[in-house]
């Protein structure tokens, strides 16, 4: 269970007060996944971040009552003048999970080939994408933070393999998926919110938060 109970959020961009979150309050249970539509630069990644506790709140607080993930794309945690081997390995210590797994599974999914043993410092954006998924589907969460969908990758064969794992977790985990694209969500959420004005509005299905959303963004 993930719960925000009055949670505030803002920012001094120099120029204005940008609020994020203005006492928001939302519970999600595991086994129902959530998608939140929000437009571009209302939030979306801050919002991911304070489920993550990456961020802080100004205000409210936060429970997390069990194993969220980092979000997906997140490569703060990872060392860019080590390989994807030696990372691998690292964060599953962390973890407490077998290093010989976890490196096993990340170099199988990312399909580097040689890069894998490579500092990731040479990597291109797209293969540093498929290292940061590969890693965060090879560690066990109850709950999967996503931004914006999956990983700018044009890989054909990785985007099958991580497409078909991601479906399969659909099943036994839970996932929160935040996009401004209502089509990123249909594959992945069972209900849907919408991030507006610093204001979250939970629906029980997709389609009641599309219309408050196109609603919004085409008036």
């Amino acid at each position: 269970m993930l719960e925000f109970e009055n949670v505030s959020k803002s920012f001094w961009t120099g120029t204005q007060h940008k609020v994020i979150l203005d006492r928001v309050s939302f519970k999600v249970e595991l086994g129902r996944s959530l998608g939140i539509l929000a437009p571009n630069g209302t939030g979306k990644t801050t919002l991911i971040n304070i489920m993550a506790g990456l961020e802080k709140p100004d205000e409210g607080s936060v429970t997390r009552g069990c194993n969220i993930s980092f979000p997906l794309g997140f490569m703060g945690g990872v060392v860019g003048k080590v390989s994807a081997m030696e990372n691998s390995r690292y964060i599953a210590k962390i973890y407490g999970l077998d290093p010989d797994y976890i490196e096993s599974y990340c170099r199988w999914l990312c399909s580097l080939g040689e890069y894998f043993d490579q500092p990731l410092g040479t990597y291109s954006a797209g293969m540093r994408s498929r290292f940061s998924f590969a890693l965060m589907l090879a560690l066990d969460f109850d709950i999967y933070l996503i931004d914006e969908g999956m990983p700018g990758t044009t890989d054909v064969e990785f985007n099958k393999k991580a497409g078909a794992i991601l479906e399969e977790r659909l099943r036994t985990t839970t996932i929160i998926i935040v996009s401004h694209q209502a089509k990123t969500l249909e594959k992945f959420a069972r209900s849907a919110a919408v991030l507006m004005d610093g204001h979250l509005h939970m629906f029980d299905t997709l389609e009641e938060a599309k219309q408050l959303y196109d609603y919004e963004t085409q008036s």
